[in-house]
């Protein structure tokens, strides 16, 4: 951990770097709570679907620029890796696991991130990037799980596989870089290709509502809008500017604003072994880009 301790000040564009990215894992953590208040309930297919088509589709009519090149096979496999494959899987896991158990399997992403670094970039974690995160999964874990926490082997399954798909998303934008096109059509594409993946199944397993009320369209705009066009380009920005293992540490911004978004507006509380978990996961977030940024500057 000396490699912490003797770690420089950030400078301010590092420091803004990591603000903007985190803004995406902030308001993932807000997903929770407007699924289970705004949305229509039992309908995975349709939140994935309105989450990232619709975003997608203003986006490309904004920009009016389409993939080029090799960004047509490119764009679509990040688009499976963070959308096609990724939303579906992760909503599957939230129907089988308490959040506590999908949240803790979620935060190993880093790990996960560092393995697929080391492998497809040859980027070697300090340790102390590595110790931030297994401090940064018992803190979540300390924060989210209960005694009564039940354990689905399917969930289980499904939550580490969207898990690996995204950090090897990350991985692999990093590794190809940005195309020469402007950040929002570039979150476009992946958003139009990833929600056109999902829409059959949305259709041919749960069709659309036949009501929609307006708690229904402000949950849906909220989390096509703030929680996928800005926070997936925002994400795709740092994923530019940033080391993939700090961008995966990010995550750890998830649970703790699920965590506060509970107690902000479904009444929940926070035990003494609640409050340790959120401030080990909380100083794990920070040791861990200290760490990273070391790292960065070594190199």
């Amino acid at each position: 951990m000396a490699s912490i301790a003797m770690a420089r000040p950030a400078s301010f564009p590092h420091l803004r770097d990591l603000a903007l990215t985190a803004y995406a894992p902030a308001t993932w953590g807000t997903t929770y709570v407007v699924t289970t208040t705004l949305l229509p309930p039992g309908r995975p297919l349709l939140a994935a679907t309105l989450r990232a088509l619709p975003a997608g589709l203003i986006l490309l009519a904004v920009t009016r620029r389409l993939p080029f090149g090799s960004w047509w096979w490119k764009s679509s496999v990040l688009a499976l890796l963070n959308f096609g494959a990724f939303l579906p899987l992760l909503f599957f896991a939230a129907y089988r696991l308490p959040g506590g158990v999908a949240a803790t399997l979620g935060s190993v992403q880093p790990l996960i991130v560092a393995m697929f670094s080391l492998a497809i970039l040859n980027l070697r974690p300090t340790r102390a990037v590595l110790l931030s995160a297994l401090a940064g999964t018992g803190g979540v874990a300390l924060m989210t799980l209960t005694s009564a926490a039940r354990i689905d082997p399917l969930g289980v399954a499904a939550m580490l596989v969207a898990t690996s798909l995204m950090g090897l998303a990350v991985v692999l934008a990093k590794r190809w870089g940005r195309p020469d096109a402007p950040l929002l059509a570039v979150t476009g594409w992946q958003l139009t290709i990833g929600g056109l993946m999902i829409a059959p199944f949305m259709v041919l397993n749960e069709g659309l509502p036949d009501t929609v009320t307006a708690e229904n369209v402000a949950g849906f705009v909220y989390l096509g809008v703030i929680g996928t066009a800005i926070a997936y380009a925002l994400w795709n920005r740092g994923i530019g500017n940033l080391t993939p293992t700090s961008v995966s540490l990010l995550g750890l911004v998830n649970p703790l604003v699920a965590t506060l978004a509970g107690i902000a507006f479904l009444s929940q509380t926070l035990t003494g072994w609640q409050t340790l978990g959120l401030a080990v996961a909380l100083g794990a977030l920070v040791a861990g880009q200290a760490g990273a940024q070391q790292s960065r500057k070594e190199k």
